[in-house]
């Protein structure tokens, strides 16, 4: 049984009863508020190409539409990528604006997440341009320039309250993802380790990185540890590294993701924050952790 999902962002909704009526009119089905001109579901809808109408109805409105499955629709592990995803920035990009290098490490972080260059050899070349980088300044950095993606925090204290795992795997730095994994709440942080001699760093990386067969690997062995199948699980990221994760668990989600992640993960949420992972799993407001 079918559920036809419509998200918008909390902060600036362009969802409402008119429009949600306007689908359920083309589409038919039950229509069900999960958060009122936020979220709802429509269920079981008549129309066999529900989403693409939807989808047209929708328009140009910041209104995100998937179409989910009822049973086994709430997971029990959660696998999230952080530059983008649980965070708002690109934290190597953060730290080469401390060296006045964001413009030229910015376009290879780029192009390294749309799947345009080798993500190990990307990474090493903008990790040498940050040779002789202070802690200090890192620490700084991390304190100053980086912001959580709104929702994040809920995301992760409401599925483990319903018995979910939650883990951050990332492509960046131990030096942010431990730090931003503890104020989020998940149960575990896996990233790359910067490298130092004494307070500054040497312009690398500890090997083997961590790249899009860890995330993967790490999505599969999470799940045969816990018992939990694939079809169980959730993975959210934006880049091509996040891909490989994003095509095996039960909801891959896209969040703000470049156009050829977006095109290619099963869910996409282009406006939503990240209550909209809770929403596709069918949680109303009443049943989120704040």
């Amino acid at each position: 049984m079918p559920v036809l999902s419509l998200i918008a962002n909390p902060a600036d909704s362009d969802l409402d009863v008119s429009l949600a009526a306007a689908v359920v009119q083309q589409t038919g089905g039950e229509l069900n508020w999960l958060t009122h001109q936020v979220a709802c579901d429509i269920i079981e809808p008549k129309a066999p190409e529900a989403l693409s109408i939807a989808r047209e109805i929708i328009g140009t409105r910041r209104v995100d539409a998937n179409l989910v499955p009822t049973e086994g629709r709430r997971k029990l592990l959660l696998i999230a990528d952080m530059d983008s995803t649980m965070i708002e920035q690109e934290c190597i990009d953060e730290l080469a604006a401390a060296l006045d290098l964001k413009p030229q490490v910015a376009e290879i972080t780029e192009r390294a997440m749309r799947g345009e260059l080798d993500f190990a050899q990307a990474l090493d070349t903008r990790v040498a341009l940050l040779k002789g980088l202070e802690r200090a300044t890192i620490e700084a950095v991390r304190r100053e320039a980086i912001t959580l993606t709104p929702g994040g925090r809920v995301l992760v204290h409401t599925m483990k309250a319903f018995g979910a795992y939650t883990s951050l795997v990332s492509g960046g730095f131990t030096f942010f993802a431990d730090y931003f994994a503890k104020r989020i709440g998940f149960d575990e942080a896996i990233a790359n380790v910067l490298l130092f001699d004494g307070d500054q760093l040497t312009g690398t990386v500890q090997k083997p990185i961590v790249d899009k067969n860890t995330k993967r690997e790490r999505l599969e062995t999470l799940s045969a540890e816990r018992g939990v199948s694939l079809d169980q699980t959730i993975a959210v990221g934006d880049g091509a590294n996040d891909l490989d994760m994003i095509t095996i668990a039960g909801f891959g989600v896209a969040l703000h993701a470049k156009p050829a992640v977006a095109a290619t993960a099963g869910y996409r949420v282009d406006h939503g924050d990240l209550t909209a992972l809770l929403y596709l799993q069918g949680y109303a407001d009443e049943d989120f952790v704040r």
